[in-house]
């Protein structure tokens, strides 16, 4: 199982990803999970995935070749002229692939699905992000619902949901994600460091920073034990209840 994130901010996006997979407990590997393809000035678009490896490996070696065509009949995301496009060629994408193995394996579709977070801007248009289900159907972030999860996504959602602000800066939105995967990684062992992350600013239409972030990072070793120290302090400062005998 993976986990990753994406949000939506008001001066851009950021994506992280955990980079474990797990075929079982004697084959435990690494594995990048987000991706990029952009055109310096013109367009970034990043593919976060979640599910199948294999599914997931085959989609994103297919969206490589097809940048390397040009043409007007070209498929590429390089020269779609939309976001919306990108969307509707990964979700297609997606969904041959799921078929052509299902049916090669014959197996069930859904012991090949696999899910994406797709972001990005191409100049002319906004940023977007968009939610790829394995069915080849998509739907855009919106007010309500202002990032984006897949994975092993119910752990860390409590605390996206109580403190996401769109308003606020990259370094906090990192943080909060943060936070997210390590309420994660503390609740099930299929989610682990190294962490990679990578931010997108606005109208940039440039890569942006990116890194990866290990288990033994500073950092995240110190906003993880402060945070498990708050919510002791925050259990322990609330009033206890009430229990009258009748």
């Amino acid at each position: 199982m993976s986990y990753c994130v994406a949000l939506k901010l008001l001066d851009g996006m950021i994506f992280m990803s955990d980079t474990l997979t797990n075929g079982g407990l004697d084959n435990i590997s690494q594995y990048p999970k987000t991706f990029s393809w952009g055109i310096e000035g013109e367009r970034q678009i990043f593919l976060a995935t979640a599910g199948n490896l294999a599914t997931s490996q085959a989609v994103i070696s297919t969206l490589s070749e097809q940048a390397k065509t040009k043409g007007k009949r070209s498929q590429s995301i390089l020269q779609a002229s939309t976001m919306f496009q990108v969307a509707r060629t990964i979700s297609q994408t997606l969904a041959q692939i799921i078929d052509v193995t299902a049916k090669g394996q014959q197996m069930g579709e859904r012991a090949f699905s696999a899910t994406f977070i797709l972001g990005g801007q191409i100049k002319g248009d906004k940023q977007r992000l968009y939610l790829i289900y394995p069915e080849g159907n998509f739907i855009e972030v919106s007010i309500d619902n202002p990032f984006f999860q897949i994975g092993e996504t119910k752990y860390g959602k409590p605390i996206l949901i109580r403190a996401f602000d769109p308003k606020m800066s990259f370094s906090d939105g990192l943080k909060l994600m943060l936070l997210s995967f390590d309420s994660t990684i503390e609740a099930n062992l299929s989610v682990a460091p190294p962490l990679d992350f990578q931010i997108y600013e606005k109208d940039s239409f440039t890569l942006g920073a990116n890194g990866r972030i290990e288990a033994d990072d500073p950092y995240y070793r110190k906003i993880s034990k402060g945070w498990s120290l708050a919510l002791k302090s925050a259990f322990q400062s609330m009033p206890n209840l009430i229990i009258k005998n009748k």
